[in-house]
């Protein structure tokens, strides 16, 4: 059965608006590559996929490059929100703070944030100049995330723990993922994550590993390739 969506953090979430003056502006930058990714098939919600369950979220910093590691807030799409075509501030939550010890993720806003947190989190603890994490699920990408040579987590790992977020900080620490941007999850199906010092870089980033993704696949095959 499939875990997608699932929130696997005890959260301290305070349910209140977000203000629109401090954050439409990043907001707008979020919707618009989350739209992009909606018409490429990397987040959304479908019957046939996931049992349902919606996929993908997407996320920026909000706090100066300074913050510390544990406190480097930042504003992330709601839990349960994948599958809704229009959003808005409503449908986003603020982390403020984060322990991966403790599995626990403090925020506020009208939504729960994202499931996927704890790895955006680590993500962001990773380097300050982190600004922006995409995540997508694309099965072309994954399934040849090892012939493109992406950074991979160890599949034994779960997504939305404490375990994934040690992961990507490893990933990181070790291998090419600061050049290359980009990681795949390994024990997550399909789940890919893109990051970059803006929305732009971010996306950037995963438009083009997508397109070597089709790239590889059409070499490997008659010519002809499906867009799963």
């Amino acid at each position: 059965m499939s875990h997608e969506g699932v929130i696997q953090f005890e959260a301290e979430h305070e349910r209140r608006e977000l203000e629109t003056g401090r954050y439409r502006e990043l907001m707008c930058e979020l919707i618009a590559w989350r739209e992009i990714m909606a018409l490429t098939g990397l987040v959304g919600q479908e019957p046939a996929r996931y049992e349902g369950a919606g996929y993908g979220n997407v996320s920026a910093r909000v706090g100066p490059h300074s913050a510390a590691i544990g406190r480097r807030s930042f504003l992330i799409t709601g839990s349960q929100t994948s599958g809704k075509r229009c959003i808005g501030l409503g449908d986003f939550a603020v982390v403020d703070g984060y322990d991966y010890r403790a599995n626990r993720v403090r925020s506020h806003g009208c939504a729960m944030p994202s499931s996927e947190s704890m790895t955006h989190a680590a993500a962001y603890d990773a380097s300050p100049l982190v600004r922006c994490v995409l995540h997508a699920h694309s099965p072309v990408l994954w399934r040849r995330r090892r012939a493109l040579g992406l950074p991979e987590t160890d599949p034994s790992v779960p997504y939305g723990t404490p375990e994934m977020a040690l992961e990507v900080g490893r990933l990181y620490r070790e291998t090419v993922l600061p050049e290359r941007q980009i990681f795949a999850m390994g024990g997550h199906e399909d789940g890919i994550v893109a990051i970059g010092r803006s929305a732009e870089d971010a996306g950037g980033v995963l438009l083009r590993w997508l397109a070597r993704a089709y790239g590889t696949a059409c070499g490997e095959g008659d010519g002809e390739v499906c867009p799963t």
